[in-house]
């Protein structure tokens, strides 16, 4: 039998950047706005953290957002726009590949890329857009140091980034494919920390 691997493993030396990688939620995470989260972490820093939840679609889609915005819909599929975060749930993001940059896009490493800026939406719908993409309302924020002091306590387990996941996996199944691609199978986990 294999051995799991160590979710010590997953401890980190203070001060650590996660920006670039992919926060899952631990079973028993104690907030359920935050169960089987996925979180892609696009800032972290001295003074907090950012990221948007790529793993729970809404009821919105994209051509509704586009209309709500002015912005006719054009060659644009009509994909689930997801429950970025908490935090300002009216605020827009697109997380997207490489390969489309505008005014204001934040490069994460060399993975993904984030843009919060309308024109981002508009090259989409003229088909102008980036080849992968995700539309979200909302985004996860951590204050200075909260980040760091989450990871010291059962809630989190960070992955590596992987477009793989995010924009070749079916959105109910980001969770579990970022766990199984860490190496853990997420039916083995204890909604509770051990003691050692």
């Amino acid at each position: 039998m294999k051995a799991m691997p160590s979710l010590s493993e997953n401890a980190t030396p203070e001060n650590e950047c996660f920006a670039g990688r992919l926060l899952l939620a631990m079973p028993g995470i104690g907030d359920p706005r935050f169960e089987r989260a996925v979180v892609a972490v696009c800032l972290h820093d001295e003074n907090g953290a950012l990221g948007v939840g790529i793993g729970a679609p809404m009821s919105l889609g994209l051509h509704q957002l586009l209309e709500q915005l002015e912005i006719e819909p054009g060659v644009a599929p009509d994909v689930p726009v997801l429950a970025g975060g908490p935090v300002e749930p009216q605020r827009g993001f697109v997380l997207h590949s490489q390969d489309w940059e505008g005014d204001g896009s934040l490069r994460v490493g060399d993975q993904w890329t984030l843009t919060a800026t309308l024109d981002v939406l508009g090259a989409i719908a003229a088909g102008t857009g980036p080849a992968h993409y995700l539309v979200t309302l909302g985004y996860a924020g951590w204050g200075e140091g909260q980040l760091d002091a989450e990871m010291r306590q059962h809630g989190w387990f960070v992955a590596p980034g992987s477009s793989d996941i995010m924009f070749n996996t079916p959105v109910d199944r980001r969770w579990t494919g970022a766990f199984m691609k860490a190496g853990i199978d997420p039916r083995l986990l204890a909604a509770t920390p051990g003691q050692a």
